[in-house]
């Protein structure tokens, strides 16, 4: 088995755990999401499964990759990211499974995310294992990967912020 990259980004609210929590369930924050890390096209779905909320955001995005990486992945990127989430603790902090898949590529993300109340507000822990199982390759394209998601991370952070503020 081949190692895997780790990936770790905290973003911070200033809204409770279940405000957090209800606009990361909301479709159309998760569709702004999409455009603003410049999604061609993206699907989002959010559904109840038992005790758990699965969202799941599909998203096509240009390919911004080196160009030996470019003619094994094509012009475009199709990014799925599943999330599991359970329900909440008594102080409103939750977790969930993540699982990012990159459509037709040997390449993703599976990981957990967390969210915590803190005093003011809410932290939320993306963290997850970034794999590229390409021989000699694969080591070269994790931490472009891992750039890339974090990168999603953040905007999704800036997106939510703004979002909560309104």
């Amino acid at each position: 088995m081949m190692n895997a990259m780790e990936m770790t980004e905290t973003l911070t609210y200033d809204a409770e755990p279940t405000r957090v929590f209800e606009m990361l369930c909301d479709k159309s924050w998760r569709e702004d999401v999409c455009k603003a890390v410049r999604a061609i096209d993206y699907a989002v779905s959010i559904e109840e499964n038992g005790d758990e909320l699965v969202v799941t955001t599909r998203r096509v995005l240009p390919a911004r990759v080196p160009d030996a990486v470019r003619r094994l992945t094509g012009d475009t990127l199709t990014i799925t990211q599943v999330e599991r989430w359970g329900a909440a603790s008594a102080d409103g902090s939750r977790t969930a499974d993540l699982d990012v898949r990159v459509s037709g590529q040997p390449a993703g993300m599976t990981g957990d995310m967390h969210l915590s109340p803190v005093p003011g507000g809410t932290t939320h822990l993306v963290r997850g294992d970034v794999r590229v199982t390409v021989p000699f390759l694969g080591k070269k394209v994790e931490p472009q990967m891992a750039r890339a998601f974090r990168a999603a991370v953040r905007t999704e952070g800036e997106v939510g912020r703004a979002y909560l503020a309104s």
